[in-house]
């Protein structure tokens, strides 16, 4: 199982190309792919939940709170 993204700092360790098509994948409702990356299975999770396919899980929701607390500054 790939390890979920909990920071901000460990989300800026993906690749962003793959974390776009994972996510254009995931809203979409396509399966992921079945040798899916870590930047891919975030980006597809995080599609997911915002096609309203799932609900997000703790480590999506601490990394939310990770993103507002860096906007707040």
């Amino acid at each position: 199982m790939l390890e979920a993204v909990r920071s901000v700092a460990d989300y800026h360790t993906l690749d962003e190309a793959e974390v776009l098509i994972g996510y254009m994948d995931g809203a979409a409702g396509l399966t992921g792919a079945r040798n899916m990356t870590r930047s891919y299975w975030h980006g597809w999770r995080n599609g997911a939940v915002d096609a309203g396919f799932v609900d997000p899980d703790e480590a999506q929701l601490e990394l939310e709170i990770d993103f507002a607390t860096l906007a707040e500054l």
